[in-house]
C-alpha cells in the first residue's frame, strides 16, 4: 500500500511538471525591439528632408506608406512618415523627428504588427498614451488625430500572423476611442471598411491586410466629410 501512494505521489509530481512545462511552451512570446529592414535608412531620410513649415504627418505602418498623401488629398505640405512592418516601440523612437517638425496636425495608424507580434494589447495602449503625452508636452500647438485600427481579412491567407485576433483589434479601437478624453480627436476608420461579414472588404485591400488606391478614396472620403484637413 505503501508503495502504490508513493508511485500515485510520484506520478502527479511528474504530471504537474510535464504540465507546467507545457503550459510555459504555450506561453506567447513577443518581441519590442523588431525593427523592419529599412528603418534606420528610412529615418535617417525622414530626418534629411527639408518640408514645409508646420507640416500635417501621417503616421504609421506600411498602410500610411502606401500611398501619396499629397497627392491624394491635395495638400503640399503633408509628409508620409509610414514605415511598413513598424510597430508602436519603433514610431516612439522616431517619433521625436515628427515632433521637432511642430507640425501642425499629426495622424497616427499604428498598432496591427504589434498585434501581429503578440504584443500585448496593454503595451500598446501604453505607446498610444506616450505618444501623445510625448507631442503634448513638446508640441503643445500641434493637434493629434488618432485612427481606430483597421479589420483584417483572413480569406486572402497572406499575412496569417494578422488574422484570427480580431478581439484585440476590437479591444484596442474601443479604447483608442478613449483617448478623446485626452483632448484627441478620433477618426473612427474601422466600420467604413467593414464588409457584412465584419472583414476587410475585399474590394478594397489586395491581400486582407494593405489598400488599394479604392481603399485610400474611402479613408479620403471620410477626412474630407469630417473636415479634419481645415
Amino acid at each position: 500500500m505503501k508503495n502504490f501512494a508513493r508511485f500515485l505521489i510520484y506520478s502527479l509530481i511528474v504530471w504537474n511538471i510535464g504540465w507546467s512545462l507545457t503550459v510555459q511552451a504555450q506561453e506567447v512570446k513577443y518581441d519590442t525591439t523588431h525593427r523592419p529592414a529599412k528603418y534606420k535608412e528610412l529615418v535617417e531620410q525622414f530626418k534629411a528632408e527639408l518640408t514645409a513649415k508646420k507640416p500635417i504627418v501621417f503616421l504609421g505602418n506600411s498602410i500610411t506608406a502606401g500611398t501619396n498623401w499629397a497627392k491624394l488629398l491635395n495638400l503640399d505640405n503633408s509628409i508620409n512618415r509610414g514605415i511598413s512592418g513598424d510597430i508602436t516601440f519603433g514610431v516612439l523612437e522616431r517619433l521625436q523627428e515628427v515632433i521637432d517638425r511642430k507640425p501642425s496636425k499629426v495622424f497616427i495608424l499604428i498598432g496591427i504588427n504589434d498585434i501581429s507580434r503578440n504584443i500585448p494589447d496593454a503595451l500598446i495602449l501604453r505607446n498610444y498614451k506616450t505618444m501623445i503625452s510625448r507631442i503634448r508636452r513638446e508640441s503643445p500647438k500641434t493637434k493629434i488625430y488618432f485612427y481606430t485600427l483597421l479589420p483584417v481579412n483572413a480569406s486572402f491567407e497572406k499575412y496569417k500572423n494578422h488574422y484570427g485576433k480580431d478581439e484585440h483589434i476590437l479591444y484596442l479601437n474601443e479604447e483608442i476611442k478613449n483617448l478623446k478624453a485626452k483632448r484627441v480627436k478620433i477618426i473612427d476608420l474601422y466600420p467604413a471598411f467593414l464588409d457584412a461579414d465584419h472583414k476587410l472588404r475585399a474590394d478594397l485591400t489586395k491581400d486582407g491586410l494593405h489598400l488599394i488606391p479604392a481603399g485610400y478614396e474611402v479613408w479620403k472620403q471620410l477626412l474630407e466629410k469630417g473636415k479634419y484637413l481645415k
